[in-house]
């Protein structure tokens, strides 16, 4: 369930972010922000299992909240992370 939720709400991030682009800087750059958000989760999940198979064993903590479920949770942080540094320079109003 915990999968489902954060699948949902990176599905919900990459077509805010086509939409955004393409407003802004028309659809081809709406293509290529939804598929870099799609390439960033795809790279991030694994390297993030690699991680924490080290870490957590596979039944992890409890019966709703295993090992893939603590990686897509330490994954959304780290995205989250990345992207406000990454679009933290998108707000300059000189970039019209």
């Amino acid at each position: 369930m915990i999968a489902a939720i954060i699948l949902g709400i990176h599905i919900a991030a990459g077509v805010y972010a086509f939409f955004s682009r393409t407003r802004k800087d028309g659809w081809g750059e709406g293509v290529l922000v939804f598929a870099f958000v799609g390439i960033i989760f795809s790279v991030g999940w694994t390297m993030m299992t690699i991680l924490t198979s080290l870490v957590i064993p596979p039944e992890g903590f409890a019966e709703w909240f295993d090992r893939d479920a603590v990686t897509l949770i330490l994954l959304t942080i780290a995205e989250g992370v990345f992207y406000y540094f990454f679009l933290k320079g998108d707000s300059d109003p000189r970039h019209d």
